[in-house]
């Protein structure tokens, strides 16, 4: 009796340990759907017609499924970019711009190395878009170590950078010149250099879940996860633990742009077939609402992502078929990264106390070490 009363009580723990986790992202998702319910209306739509036409165009088909999982793929990354810098205690704004360098980078290896098989040439362009991606979050890592330069300025500062020349790269040097093009944009890629699909799902999902296990296990089963962890929670602590903070702080920001700099490569090679500027609009920027949405945890980033991509997907159809505007998309999305940004409003709602394990260190402070 004792040994069921145990197991119960363990049970019902692990239930309550649960409910914690996803009670404000699920609380703040719900919330912002009903007041988008309430601008539908104000604006002469019908809220279910509107919701029910977003859900046919995110699964309803075969067709539809896999194209948001095509959405939801470069937004795991993103979110995962976002979400790893975190857990150094780093806010990561720059993930649009390590996204756009790792696409155009992979796009570049992808037309521009010709002869190899698919066997190395698509992990090749893979992985060198990936690693532009981490030579460009390296930046804002170095300059606040060794500058005290914030990397929420310093990163806002580099997309800028990013964006001005990724598109001078794509209608210069890098520019399709093949007969009747006049837009902005590299060349197609080989196809050696492509990322297929199985079916109507794309592999590329496939390696963005694959990258947030191994950033899982790499920040919770290593010594490296534990000393990012360690330096997040408390810097000075982890200075006179015997921990090199300065170098752990660039090697967050590194690994923190690798991740989404593999994902331009994946929206690259496996989606768009070359890098075309505002083709990746947004993705990196969507990384924040997905990372607080899966509560910074690597693996909480697969269904925030998953529901942002589903609402990209479906929102055409929604435009099409319910008369809705497109915009309405980025209210719901704006709505809710407000509460989950804003979760003592949230809990208060749903009577949920904050633990300690559930605070979100957005930054270690102004110009600290």
């Amino acid at each position: 009796m004792a040994a069921d009363q145990a197991s119960s009580g363990g049970f019902l723990t692990i239930v309550r340990r649960i409910w914690r986790s996803v009670s404000v992202p699920l609380t703040a998702v719900l919330l912002a759907a009903l007041i988008g319910a309430i601008i539908l209306y104000a604006s002469g739509a019908n809220p279910i017609n509107a919701y029910a036409v977003l859900i046919e165009g995110s699964f309803g088909t075969a067709q539809t499924f896999g194209r948001t999982l095509e959405k939801a793929t470069p937004l795991i990354l993103s979110g995962l970019a976002v979400a790893f810098a975190f857990k150094g205690g780093l806010f990561n704004i720059g993930a649009q711009g390590q996204l756009l360098f790792g696409a155009i980078t992979a796009a570049a290896v992808g037309f521009g190395v010709q002869g190899l098989p698919a066997l190395i040439h698509a992990p090749l362009a893979f992985l060198v878009g990936g690693l532009a991606g981490a030579l460009y979050g390296a930046i804002p890592g170095a300059l606040k170590t060794y500058t005290g330069a914030h990397e929420v300025i310093t990163t806002i500062m580099l997309n800028f950078v990013a964006i001005n020349l990724t598109d001078y790269l794509a209608d210069g040097p890098w520019k399709d010149t093949s007969p009747g093009n006049i837009v902005a944009r590299t060349p197609a890629v080989l196809e050696t250099a492509k990322i297929p699909a199985i079916g109507n799902i794309p592999l590329g999902f496939f390696l963005a879940v694959l990258a947030a296990v191994v950033t899982w296990w790499l920040l919770y089963r290593t010594t490296l996860g534990y000393e990012i962890r360690t330096v997040g929670f408390n810097p000075h602590a982890a200075h006179y633990a015997g921990i090199r903070v300065s170098a752990t702080v660039v090697l967050t920001m590194a690994l923190s742009g690798f991740l989404a700099g593999i994902g331009g490569s994946i929206e690259t090679l496996g989606v768009v077939g070359r890098f075309q500027p505002g083709f990746n609009a947004n993705l990196g920027f969507d990384g924040i609402t997905i990372a607080l949405l899966g509560k910074t945890h690597p693996l909480g980033v697969i269904p925030g992502a998953l529901l942002v991509g589903a609402m990209r997907a479906g929102a055409n159809r929604m435009q099409l078929h319910a008369g809705v505007s497109f915009e309405i998309i980025d209210v719901i999305l704006a709505l809710v990264l407000f509460f989950v940004a804003a979760d003592m409003i949230v809990r208060w709602i749903i009577r949920v106390r904050a633990g300690e394990e559930e605070k979100v260190t957005l930054s270690t402070g102004w110009g600290s070490q």
